[in-house]
């Protein structure tokens, strides 16, 4: 059996006392009280680290049950708890005001001190928006970054999975325990994940999605990187706050433009009016961030290369990334509709584009 430090079942015992919240678990690991200690501090004393009577009260009835249950997922091999305390914690998240006291592990933790680029955006992306998603992370991962995100539909699943595609490393951050997968169609992603990568969050096993469990995962996905890259995002979303929490900790935020047609570029818009690095091409990236990572850049060629015939190729050329005609490219091309419907074809069993209401666009 795997052996146990003997202060994490009183760390958890605090963690599930009613009342009792990250802060205050801080103030302990700060003031370099052990947790055991807090059991036995008079009234006085755990008045001045700003308890309240109701958590006082509760801590004198701890949840032992819940505790063993927690102790019994941490038995298996993977399972990892670390404190803001450990060495093992990661230093970049460790930097944060907010940081969390006890962070709940599955995979291997040592990748939580590589250096990371978290990429974030729309849970329901456009086609383009995923491809672009993937492509930047699995370019990024040949460059030895590890791709930090979220698990959730959309951007996220895009950017674990580019990552996961070439054999690179990905940190997922769930805003639910790790005995459990947010959402449940992402179960087989989480395992991919966990096999190769990492699987952390701040809930104790046992608890459930809750909205106001994703802020609270948002600050550790950019607390953990050291820049942050929005692909798709509205003007009104979670990746904006994620972003925005990005720059109050001094993290690189970058954007990926769009089409001013899109509605999901107007986020990303809003985030270069605002500062954020316009990005348009992996370089983009790692020349901002080079200072963390020596190793070589990933040429644009390896990873833009279409291997079309010269004929596909041209064609490919007059589809715009907004949507374009099969008439527009019959008036362009010069060739007759029977050839451009063939080719268009070939370009989208291919991936190049994609199609919507009769219309073609480059993703």
């Amino acid at each position: 059996m795997k052996l146990q430090n003997p202060q994490w079942r009183y760390w958890l015992a605090l963690l599930r006392t009613p009342g009792i919240g990250n802060q205050t678990l801080l103030q302990i690991a700060q003031q370099a009280i052990l947790p055991e200690q807090v059991f036995a501090l008079p009234h006085a004393g755990l008045k001045a680290l700003g308890l309240s009577d109701t958590a006082i009260g509760a801590l004198k009835q701890p949840h032992w049950d819940r505790v063993e249950l927690d102790l019994e997922w941490l038995s298996a091999p993977d399972n990892h708890l670390l404190t803001i305390s450990d060495a093992e914690y990661p230093a970049q998240l460790q930097e944060i005001a907010t940081a969390p006291a006890l962070l709940f592990v599955k995979g291997d933790y040592s990748l939580l001190n590589t250096s990371q680029l978290a990429m974030v955006g729309s849970r329901n992306p456009s086609r383009q928006g995923e491809k672009i998603a993937h492509d930047f992370a699995a370019a990024l991962a040949v460059c030895g970054w590890t791709i930090t995100s979220g698990l959730a539909l959309g951007i996220d699943a895009a950017s674990h999975q580019g990552a996961l595609s070439v054999g690179g490393k990905t940190i997922a951050v769930a805003g639910t325990g790790l005995d459990r997968v947010y959402p449940a169609s992402h179960k087989q992603l989480a395992t991919e994940i966990a096999e190769t990568g990492v699987l952390i969050t701040e809930f104790p096993p046992g608890t459930a999605a809750k909205a106001d469990h994703f802020p609270r995962r948002n600050r550790i996905i950019s607390g953990l990187c050291q820049g942050l890259l929005v692909v798709e995002a509205a003007q009104q979303s979670g990746s904006l706050i994620t972003a925005r929490m990005a720059l109050d900790q001094n993290r690189e935020v970058f954007a990926i433009p769009g089409s001013i047609y899109n509605p999901l570029a107007r986020g990303c818009h809003a985030l270069i009016r605002q500062g954020a690095k316009l990005v348009e091409t992996v370089e983009d990236v790692l020349e901002e961030l080079g200072q963390y990572n020596q190793l070589p850049m990933l040429k644009s060629t390896e990873i833009t290369q279409t291997g079309l015939d010269l004929e596909h190729e041209n064609l490919l050329k007059l589809i715009a990334y907004s949507p374009t005609t099969v008439d527009s490219l019959v008036q362009e091309s010069g060739l007759s509709v029977e050839m451009v419907s063939s080719i268009l074809l070939v370009l989208e069993l291919q991936g190049c584009i994609a199609s919507a209401g009769g219309r073609y666009f480059r993703i």
